[in-house]
């Protein structure tokens, strides 16, 4: 019989108008089982490190007319989702077995069952790297900001870039890639508190 635990989430209490507030959200106490439902190509995560990145500020908003779902959509009463580091407990895929430590899709819980097309990448090597830098450096905010850069911009030593939101997640990290490649920087904030970051 496998073991049945507490699960703690986050979960949305109401959409979002304006700025979110604590009274927006709330934690909510369950259960999870800790095996995967037979037959299912699912995988059951502890989630270790959770991400609080800006994108997940629109998600919380109430859908209007015809917008879809990208999956990631948050309802009243669900647990809100983003990027977190997360060991698998138990696994219905064969591309995961207990004890990987991935970073992905998951929700803001205790432990997640979740798609395994929602792991983005095993986490192969952990020496002298903090697990908690894949919900930054390592995460969405450094592979936005390299890939912007390197992958689709292929900037070049010595070239000029302007940063737009120079004080965000990854707008921080590209100020800081493209210093390191010796160009020549100019960040822009939405306010002079956030230039003065």
């Amino acid at each position: 019989m496998a073991e049945v635990v507490r699960n703690k989430r986050v979960v949305l209490r109401n959409y979002v108008t304006g700025f979110p507030k604590e009274s927006d959200m709330e934690i909510v106490e369950g259960t999870i089982t800790l095996k995967v439902p037979e037959g299912s190509k699912e995988v059951l995560l502890k989630n270790l490190y959770l991400s609080c990145d800006p994108f997940m500020r629109n998600l919380m908003n109430k859908p209007q007319g015809t917008e879809t779902s990208s999956g990631l959509n948050y309802t009243s009463g669900s647990a809100i989702g983003g990027f977190g580091v997360s060991k698998v407990i138990d696994s219905g895929s064969p591309d995961y077995k207990y004890g990987d430590l991935v970073w992905g899709l998951t929700k803001w819980e205790e432990y997640s069952l979740v798609p395994s097309s929602q792991i983005i990448s095993k986490i192969q090597h952990t020496d002298g790297v903090p697990l908690s830098y894949y919900t930054g450096i390592l995460g969405m905010p450094g592979v936005t900001a390299y890939a912007g850069l390197f992958e689709v911009g292929s900037l070049q030593k010595g070239e000029r870039v302007f940063v737009s939101a120079a004080s965000g997640a990854v707008g921080q990290l590209v100020g800081q890639f493209a210093k390191l490649t010796d160009c020549y920087v100019v960040g822009s904030a939405g306010s002079k508190d956030k230039v003065l970051l």
